[in-house]
């Protein structure tokens, strides 16, 4: 017996060093065996990883392991998102260049990675920021080009004064910046959008092949984001000429309600504002409006509980079937870019409409009744939204109004008037950023030619690095003219260059389908590689990225696949989510401010990776949060020098088995047999918890009973061949299913219990439903319902048999002495009940 210390640094980096020289993980798609890929969401090259990086990536790796143990081909890749606001903002505030900020944090984090002993294969590492990446990304661009699926276009923009850049719809939280927290103005900018709502209807249809492999909060999120709406598009004309204009287009989703309308709300930033409010005396005062309302928040704006306020704008529009003048309002729930920037009044049947319209005067009119009501305008407290009849509606009075929907849209449609049309909530992605540190738009704008994109030839456009970096944040790029100042392709002439950047989401949007052939240099990827491994069959990140970079990818798998790279069956880029929950300190977020931050690094230097990646696999399950605990790591930490400290004391007793490969004639004794049943038992645990529904904090413990029963065991187990084999397969099975948790000490140990070939090679153990059977079994014995003992008997043992054990059993005799026993109940397995008076 031996008494070594169990020293992590020492184990933890003498088999990362060997895993390092062995490339260990690396793998081919020329294999038979059937693959699985697994990705956690890679991260942003901020300096230095964090304890929520470790609790994603340590799911990861427990799967990544668990899956190759189970004879599986498993790509485990890491790169990082490299290009965007965080690094470059970040290096402005360390007065370094972004490049080098970047590239220093990546070799940061990655030795940072490696010192927790992830199975990455990372000869297939990659960065963003590259020019090997992102002139795949440019060739993209272009091709969507091609394809009228990137345009150009003039519109009030999310712009963030602080970051100098417009932000998405979707990088708008709350009204603020997304990265800096500062508020968000608008302003009326050229920019590049991606056509996403060209496949508005195939992202939201295809959400269905993901039921059961989402979390169904993030299905809601995206079903939400897209907002499909069936109705009807409807063209009011105007009551005078308007230069430009022959028309008001809106689209509702109640046609049937079409002779409720009593006025019209447009956008404060509808194209046709300024022309209508022409020669109105109150003219000053609505643009006023209109400035205020248009640097609002745009999520205020949408949401029910903001206080409705409008605007007359002098101008009036004409209903399409009675004529009649309809007044055009301005109204601060109304958005230029979603929908047609317009929409119908109509307060009796929307109770939107109805408030706006009592604050203002306006008239309300009845068009649906319900069955057997008739509605007055003059006393209704609220709208009516439910189902009946239509009246005051021309001809189509005494129609049921969900027929009347139809109907409505068909006369609109025959007398060119309106179509039956859908309309979605989703926006067309802008892809323009003002910011430097991205990848270059490869546009070039020619005084004679145009909009002229760059031959692919020409690609990458390479993004200089011999710039230098503004304080404010502004992109040098306009005034570098090394880059700015180019040919064009087209006609030879001087011509410049696009100075935008793309949206750092584009990136991220098709990276998996990268790390199938990170290496290639004359191809994004091969189509072999792609078929192989496409699609993710585990991703897994935070639930913050359930709209944007997930709706994002979704939607390039589906592009990608109609420009020819991806497989044309493939329609989804990941099988199954796993949204893992936040590592909180004092039940609050991490954060520097707070002084609540738990360094990895630290804890590492104190406990050992293994012990880290323990605690926060055990900790909770992986979808929730958890809160960092002192005592917690401490505990992790004592539970591994238990299994080093168990292997030390007995280590002269084991022998070089595998996992559960003591047979049922080893087990001789009462104590091997049971030891035997409680390792089975354990595996099959494990197994589902771990290797099937992710659940690693019950598969932990169950492994902590079984270290605890070999304690327990020890002494009562002889040194015969046969129980040293029951032990030993024991520990065996501690160390393999422990092994994808804590590799580096089940390896250490693994390999002093005599094995040539890694642990991480072993194949995942299997479980005898015959060994986890009981020889003995204990029951309790009960007089009249309440317990006056146990009793031992053979698992095999009939009822009768049992009855006979408890009627003889002492401690029954005592309590049913002077009595008569009535009825004996016997639960098999569980107790034996006998009733006497």
């Amino acid at each position: 017996m031996t008494q070594e210390r169990y020293d992590p640094q020492t184990v933890e980096k003498k088999w990362q060093a060997r895993w390092q020289a062995e490339n260990a993980f690396a793998v081919r798609h020329e294999n038979e065996k059937p693959k699985y890929y697994v990705l956690e969401m890679f991260p942003y090259p901020s300096g230095n990883i964090h304890m929520g990086h470790v609790r994603n990536y340590s799911i990861g790796d427990v799967v990544a392991r668990c899956k190759r143990m189970q004879g599986f081909n498993v790509l485990h890749p890491m790169g990082w998102d490299a290009f965007g606001l965080p690094a470059e903002n970040a290096a402005i505030k360390h007065h370094t260049h972004p490049a080098q900020w970047t590239y220093a944090n990546i070799d940061t984090m990655r030795a940072q990675l490696k010192r927790l002993g992830y199975s990455y294969d990372w000869t297939r590492e990659l960065a963003t920021c590259r020019p090997e990446y992102y002139r795949w990304e440019q060739m993209f661009f272009l091709r969507l080009l091609e394809k009228g699926l990137v345009y150009r276009k003039k519109a009030p923009q999310n712009w963030c004064p602080s970051c100098h850049t417009v932000l998405a719809n979707e990088q708008v939280i709350d009204g603020l910046c997304w990265r800096c927290d500062s508020r968000v103005e608008q302003k009326d900018l050229t920019q590049w959008f991606l056509r996403i709502t060209a496949y508005g209807d195939e992202l939201l249809e295809d959400l269905a092949r993901l039921d059961g492999g989402w979390p169904e909060r993030v299905l809601a999120m995206q079903r939400n984001w897209i907002g499909k709406s069936t109705g009807a598009l409807i063209t009011f004309g105007l009551d005078r000429a308007v230069a430009g204009a022959q028309g008001i287009d809106v689209f509702t989703t109640r046609p049937d309600t079409l002779y409720g309308v009593t006025f019209m709300t447009l956008a404060p930033e509808h194209e046709l504002v300024e022309k209508l409010i022409q020669g109105y005396e109150k003219a000053d005062e609505v643009r006023a409006f209109v400035e205020r309302i248009r640097n609002m928040d745009r999520l205020d704006r949408q949401s029910d509980t903001l206080e409705k306020e409008g605007i007359f704008t002098g101008a009036y529009a004409v209903h399409p079937f009675s004529g009649q003048r309809v007044p055009l309002w301005l109204g601060n729930f109304v958005l230029a870019d979603y929908g047609t920037g317009a929409v119908m009044g109509v307060p009796a049947h929307d109770q939107r409409d109805f408030d706006f319209a009592r604050k203002y005067g306006l008239p309300v009119r009845v068009v649906i009744n319900p069955q057997g009501q008739q509605l007055e305008p003059e006393s209704m407290g609220e709208a009516y939204t439910g189902e009946g009849r239509m009246v005051n509606s021309g001809d189509f009075d005494g129609l049921p109004n969900v027929e009347g929907k139809a109907a409505v849209a068909a006369a609109l449609e025959k007398q060119g008037k309106g179509k039956a049309t859908t309309q979605f909530r989703l926006r067309d992605w802008n892809i323009s950023r003002q910011r430097y540190w991205g990848a270059p738009i490869p546009v070039i704008y020619c005084e004679k030619c145009g909009v002229v994109p760059e031959k692919e030839e020409n690609l990458p456009v390479l993004l200089p690095l011999d710039v230098k970096i503004r304080d404010d944040g502004r992109s040098p790029l306009p005034q570098t003219p090394s880059f700015a100042e180019c040919v064009c392709p087209c006609c030879g002439g001087p011509a410049r260059r696009e100075t935008d950047t793309l949206d750092t989401f584009v990136e991220s949007s098709w990276y998996f389908a990268r790390y199938t052939d990170a290496r290639n240099a004359t191809a994004p990827f091969t189509p072999e590689a792609l078929r192989y491994w496409l699609p993710v069959d585990q991703y897994i990140g935070g639930v913050e990225h359930a709209i944007l970079h997930l709706l994002y990818s979704r939607f390039f798998t589906k592009v990608l696949r109609d420009l020819g790279f991806f497989p044309k069956d493939l329609a989804e880029p990941f099988t199954n989510l796993l949204t893992q929950g936040m590592v909180l300190k004092d039940g609050g977020k991490m954060s520097k401010s707070k002084g609540n931050v738990v360094d990895p690094t630290e804890m590492i230097a104190r406990y050992g990776a293994d012990t880290v990646r323990l605690f926060c696999l055990f900790a909770a399950p992986p979808e929730r949060d958890f809160d960092w605990s002192d005592s917690g790591i401490e505990g992790a930490s004592r539970f591994l020098n238990r299994v080093w400290r168990l292997f030390n004391e007995e280590e002269e007793r084991l022998l070089p088995l595998k996992a559960c490969e003591a047979a049922a004639a080893d087990a001789q004794s009462p104590a091997a047999r049971e030891l035997r049943r409680k390792e089975h038992l354990t595996v099959k645990k494990a197994g589902e918890d771990m290797a099937g529904r992710f659940q690693f904090n019950t598969a932990i413990a169950a492994i902590m009973e079984l270290v605890n029963a070999m304690y327990l065991s020890r002494e009562k187990l002889g040194r015969s061949e046969a129980e040293r084999r029951i032990f030993s397969s024991a520990m065996a099975t501690v160390l393999t299913l422990l092994s994808p948790i804590t590799p580096h000490l089940c390896e250490e140990l693994w390999e002093r219990l005599g094995h040539k070939s890694p642990l991480a090679d072993a194949p995942w153990p299997q479980w005898d439903a015959a060994a986890t059977a009981r020889d003995m079994l204990t029951v309790a014995l009960q007089v009249n319902g309440k317990l006056r003992g146990t009793l031992e008997i053979a698992a095999e043992a009939d009822r009768i048999a049992c009855e006979q054990a408890a009627l003889g059993d002492p401690a029954v005799q005592r309590h049913t002495s002077g009595l008569t026993v009535r009825k004996v109940v016997v639960v098999p397995g569980k107790l034996v009940n006998i009733v006497a008076n």
